[in-house]
C-alpha cells in the first residue's frame, strides 16, 4: 500500500500517487484538512478562532463540491471508469458535506456535552472524515490519470497504424501523402508523452522515457530517408535491410512508451538494469559499516562473497582489449587491496566474538575504515578508467574520418572501400559500446546508468545501418536520394557522440559531488546544421599560444557555468522555462570554455562561432520568458527584472551578430573568438544575477497564490460561471479531461492558519 499524499502517515489513501501533478494537486488539500485536525486544543475558543475554522472548512466544502462536479463530467465521458468515479465523487461529496457540518460553529460554543457536534467536540469524526476526503479525491484524480494514459495509447495505436501503412507503400505518391499524416500524429505523441515526462515521479522511469522518445525523434527523418531509398531501389537488398532496420526500432520505442506508461512488464525487464559497480560498492560499504552496530549481522563470510562478486564484475575493465597493462595491473591491485583488508577484517571480527565483545573493537573499526577506504580507491580507479577511455575516443572519433571515407567511397561507387572502412566503423563501434557499458557501471545513478544503456543500444543499431546505407550508394553512385539517406544516418551518429559528451560530463558531476543526475541539453552544434554564413567560413583551430592567451577568460567562462548550475540547483520549480533556459546556456558556455583548452566536441572556430550563435538564441527565449514572468510583478520587482534582462537582450543581439559575421585573416578570425567569449561572458553574469531574484520572486508569488485567494475566488468563480460552463473551458484547454481539468479546484485552497 502506497503512502498517503504529501508524506503525511495519518492519510494513507491506499492507492500508489506516480505523477507530480496528482500530487501537488492533493497538497492544498492536506494543508487545510491538517490545519483543522491540528488546531489548538484550547477550553476557551475566541471568535477569531472559531471563525477562521469556520472558512476553512467552507473552502475545502464548496472546492470539494466543484471538483466533484468535474469528476462526475469525467465519469460522463469516459464509461470504463463510471462506477469507479461515480463511487469516489460520492465518498468526496459526502467526506466534503460532513467537515463543513463539523466546521459550523458559532460564536457561542455551548459547554455543554449535549450541544451541537462540531469539530472541537468530535474530532475523531474530523479524522474519519479527513481521511475518507483524502482518500477520495486521490481515487479521483488516480482515476482521471488514466484519462491521460488512454490518450497516449490512443495516440501510439494510430501511429502504429499509419507506420504498417507506410511500410507497404509502392508509390512516392502515396508515401508522401501517409507520412504528412505520420508526421502530424507523431507530433500529437510527442506533446502527450512529452508532458507525461515530465509528470512522472520516478526518476528512472523518466529517463526510459526520454530515452524511447529520443528514438523516435531521430528516426522519423531515418525513416523518410531510408523509405525513399527504397522506393527508388526497390531492388536494393541492403536499401531494404537499412529500412527494416529503421521501422523495427521506432515499433520497439514506441512499445517502451507504453510499458512505461502502464507499468507493464515485459520480458527484457531485469535486463534494463544490469548491476553497476559503483552501486554494488555503496552497498558493500553499508555492510560492512553496519558491523559497528551489529556484529552478527551481516556475517564477515557474506561481505567476503559479497566483495567476490565486485570483484567479478570488474572483469569488464580487465578483460577489456582496449584496456592498457598499466590500468589492468592497477585495477587488479586494488582488488587484492581489497580482498586483504576485507580478511583483515574477518580475523578482527573472531578476536572480538572470541572475548564476547557486545561491540566492535578498536582493531574492528581500523579494519573496517580499512576496508571501506579500500572499496572507495577501486571505485575511483574504475571512475579514472571509464572516463579516460571515453574521453579518448571522443577526441579520437571526432574527426569521422571513417564516416568521410564510407560517404566518398559509396559516391565513387567504391565497393571494396566501403567494406574496408565499414570494418573501420565497426571497430569503432563496438569500442563505443564497450565503453558505455562501462561508463553504466561508474555512472553513479539509475536514471544515468540508463542514459548509458540507451547510448549503448543507439551505437549499437546506428553502425550496421550505416554500413547498410553506404553500401546502397555504392551500388547507386548517382541516387541522390541514397546520398542524403546515408547522411542521415552519419548525422545521427555524430548526434550521439555529442550526446555521450553531455553525459560523460554528468557522470563525472555526480562523481565529484557538483550535480545530481539532470536533463541532457543537446546543444552542441549538429554537423550539416550550420548556417549558410558559416559554411563558407575557414574552419581553423587555435593554436598553443592562441589558447594560452585565451585561458584566462575560458576559466572564468567555466567559473560562470559552474555558478549558473549551482544557482538552479536551488529552485524548487526545475521545469520553470527560466531554469531551463539557463542550465542549457550554462551548458553550451562549458562547451565553449573547453574549445578555448583544445578539448571537447567543438573542433574548429566554425564549431565555436555556431555555438555562440545557438546560445545567443537560447538567451532570446530566456528574455522571452523573464518578459512573461514579470507580467505577475509589481513595479519596483518588473523593474529589476526587465533592467537586467534589457542588458541581456542587447548582449545576446551582440553576440549573434558577431557570430553571423564573416572575417578574413588568423588575427581576424581570433579577434572574433575572443569577442565571443567576452560576450558570452557577459550574458553568463546577467544570468547569474537574475537567477536568485527570480527564484525569490516565483517562491514569493507562489507563496501568495497558495495562501491569499481562495474562499473568495470560489465565491466570485461560481457566480461568474455555472459548474457546467467552467468544466466546457476546461476541456477545450487540456484536450480532454484529466487531471489537469481537477486540479484547477484545489489549487486554489486557502492555508489559513488556526489560531
Amino acid at each position: 500500500m502506497a503512502s498517503s499524499p504529501c508524506g503525511n502517515s495519518n492519510f494513507d489513501s491506499g492507492l500508489e500517487i506516480k505523477t507530480r501533478s496528482v500530487e501537488q494537486t492533493l497538497i492544498p488539500l492536506v494543508s487545510q484538512i491538517t490545519t483543522l485536525i491540528n488546531h489548538k486544543d484550547k477550553p476557551k475558543k475566541s471568535e477569531r478562532t472559531q471563525a477562521a475554522i469556520h472558512r476553512v472548512g467552507q473552502a475545502v466544502s464548496v472546492a470539494v463540491g466543484r471538483f466533484v462536479t468535474v469528476g462526475e463530467a469525467i465519469a460522463t465521458e469516459n464509461q470504463e471508469l463510471k462506477d469507479e468515479m461515480g463511487q469516489a465523487c460520492f465518498e468526496a461529496r459526502r467526506a466534503g458535506d460532513t467537515i463543513a457540518q463539523l466546521t459550523d460553529v458559532g460564536p457561542a460554543l455551548p459547554a455543554l456535552s449535549d450541544g451541537p457536534v462540531t469539530v472541537f467536540s468530535d474530532r475523531t469524526g474530523m479524522v474519519k472524515a479527513a481521511r475518507l476526503l483524502l482518500s477520495s479525491v486521490t481515487k479521483v484524480l488516480v482515476l482521471a490519470d488514466r484519462i491521460v494514459i488512454k490518450q497516449i495509447i490512443t495516440s501510439r495505436n494510430k501511429v502504429l497504424v499509419t507506420l504498417d501503412h507506410l511500410e507497404r507503400v509502392s508509390t512516392f505518391q502515396e508515401f508522401v501523402q501517409i507520412f504528412s499524416q505520420f508526421g502530424n500524429e507523431m507530433v500529437e505523441f510527442a506533446h502527450l508523452t512529452g508532458d507525461r515526462q515530465n509528470d512522472l515521479k520516478d526518476e528512472k522511469k523518466k529517463a526510459r522515457m526520454a530515452a524511447a522518445r529520443a528514438v523516435l525523434e531521430k528516426c522519423t527523418m531515418m525513416l523518410l530517408t531510408a523509405s525513399k531509398t527504397c522506393l527508388r531501389h526497390p531492388d536494393c537488398e541492403s536499401a531494404r535491410i537499412n529500412k527494416d532496420a529503421v521501422f523495427h526500432r521506432m515499433r520497439c520505442a514506441l512499445e517502451q512508451v507504453i510499458e512505461i506508461v502502464t507499468e507493464a512488464r515485459s520480458c527484457g525487464e531485469n535486463k534494463i538494469l544490469p548491476a553497476s559497480i559503483y552501486n554494488g560498492i555503496n552497498n558493500f560499504k553499508s555492510s560492512v559499516e553496519c558491523l559497528r552496530e551489529n556484529l552478527n549481522s551481516p556475517s564477515p563470510q557474506s561481505i567476503s562473497s559479497h566483495l567476490e562478486a565486485l570483484v567479478e564484475r570488474t572483469e569488464d575493465f580487465t578483460d577489456s582489449a582496449y584496456t592498457s597493462h598499466e590500468q589492468r595491473q592497477a585495477i587488479l591491485g586494488l582488488c587484492q587491496l581489497a580482498r586483504q583488508e576485507a580478511q583483515q577484517l574477518v580475523q578482527a571480527w573472531a578476536e572480538a566474538q572470541s572475548v564476547h565483545a557486545k561491540e566492535a573493537t578498536e582493531d574492528m573499526e581500523v579494519a573496517i575504515l580499512k576496508t571501506c577506504q579500500s572499496a572507495s580507491e577501486l571505485r575511483r580507479e574504475l571512475h579514472k578508467v571509464a572516463v579516460i577511455r571515453a574521453a579518448d575516443l571522443l577526441k579520437v572519433h571526432g574527426e569521422q574520418l571513417p564516416l568521410r571515407a564510407l560517404k566518398a567511397a559509396g559516391a565513387e561507387g567504391n565497393l571494396e572501400a566501403v567494406a574496408e572502412y565499414s570494418r573501420t566503423l565497426t571497430e569503432q563501434k563496438e569500442q563505443l559500446v564497450e565503453t558505455c557499458r562501462l561508463l553504466c557501471h561508474v555512472s553513479g545513478t539509475e536514471p544515468l546508468e540508463i542514459t548509458c544503456i540507451h547510448a549503448e543500444e543507439t551505437f549499437h543499431v546506428i553502425g550496421p545501418q550505416i554500413v547498410s546505407a553506404a553500401q546502397t550508394l555504392a551500388l547507386h553512385p548517382s541516387s541522390k536520394i541514397a546520398k542524403e539517406n546515408l547522411e542521415v544516418f552519419c548525422e545521427a551518429w555524430e548526434s550521439q557522440l555529442c550526446d555521450m559528451a553531455l553525459l560523460l560530463r554528468e557522470i563525472n558531476d555526480v562523481f565529484e559531488g557538483r550535480r545530481g543526475d539532470k536533463r541532457s541539453y543537446v546543444s552542441l552544434p549538429r554537423p550539416g546544421k550550420l548556417s549558410a554564413n558559416l559554411k563558407t567560413a575557414k574552419a581553423v583551430k587555435l593554436d598553443a599560444e592562441e589558447q594560452t592567451s585565451m585561458a584566462k577568460q575560458g576559466l572564468e567562462l567555466r567559473l560562470l557555468s559552474s555558478d549558473v548550475d549551482a544557482e538552479v540547483e536551488k529552485w524548487e520549480e526545475q521545469e520553470h522555462d527560466v531554469v531551463r533556459q539557463s542550465q542549457s546556456m550554462a551548458s553550451m558556455a562549458h562547451n565553449m570554455y573547453l574549445f578555448t583548452r583544445g578539448e571537447g566536441l567543438l573542433k574548429t572556430t566554425v564549431d565555436l562561432f555556431h555555438q555562440a550563435e545557438v546560445l545567443s538564441e537560447e538567451g532570446l527565449q530566456l528574455c522571452s520568458s523573464l518578459r512573461t514572468f514579470s507580467t505577475q510583478l509589481v513595479d519596483e520587482e518588473k523593474s529589476l527584472v526587465m533592467t537586467e534582462m534589457e542588458k541581456m537582450l542587447a548582449l545576446c543581439q551582440q553576440l549573434q551578430l558577431g557570430a553571423r559575421s564573416p572575417v578574413q585573416g588568423k588575427t581576424a578570425t581570433f579577434q572574433k573568438v575572443d569577442s565571443s567569449i567576452q560576450t558570452t561572458r557577459g550574458i553568463l553574469t546577467v544570468v547569474l544575477s537574475l537567477l536568485p531574484t527570480c527564484n525569490k520572486l516565483s517562491r514569493k508569488y507562489k507563496s501568495q497564490r497558495s495562501s491569499l485567494g481562495s474562499l473568495q475566488d470560489w465565491r466570485e468563480r461560481q457566480d461568474a460561471s455555472t459548474p457546467v460552463k467552467e468544466e466546457e473551458t476546461l476541456n477545450k484547454d487540456s484536450n480532454g479531461f484529466g487531471v489537469k481539468s481537477l486540479e484547477q479546484h484545489i489549487v486554489g485552497l486557502n492555508l489559513l492558519e488556526s489560531k
